[in-house]
């Protein structure tokens, strides 16, 4: 690659890293195994990720089931404690199921929530942006 090419390639992966940045705030909670039955999909297991990153969607973004298969862009913010969060981590999750829990606007698998945050925490304030 040539020298503009790299640039233009580093301008258009932190434009990516912005469009997430310009996301909505919320809090995540996570939930561990089984996962099934789910609302989106029964016990369809062939349609969650095979990454194991996927999140259940709470009131405020459930849309009466139309967030079933919806992907969106997680970092998390802060915590409680300071130091859960991982720096810099931005994952994208699958929606699959609808939460079960009040408050929390993504309740993410032990996989995701442990990829942005150390799995101790019971929850996590998020900026989270459709993929």
């Amino acid at each position: 690659m040539s020298e503009r090419q790299n640039v233009l390639a580093l301008l258009f992966i932190l434009s990516e890293l912005l469009h997430v940045c310009s996301g909505d705030v919320g809090t995540a909670g996570q939930y561990p195994p089984p996962y099934l039955p789910t609302a989106c999909y029964g016990n369809d297991m062939s349609k969650f990720p095979s990454s194991s990153l996927f999140a259940s969607a709470g009131d405020g973004i459930w849309d009466n089931g139309a967030a079933c298969g919806r992907q969106y862009f997680v970092k998390c913010l802060s915590a409680q404690i300071p130091g859960i969060c991982k720096a810099d981590q931005i994952i994208k999750v699958k929606v699959v199921d609808k939460a079960s829990r009040n408050g929390e606007i993504l309740v993410l698998s032990t996989i995701a929530f442990g990829a942005i945050a150390n799995p101790s925490a019971v929850w996590v304030n998020i900026e989270f942006a459709e993929a």
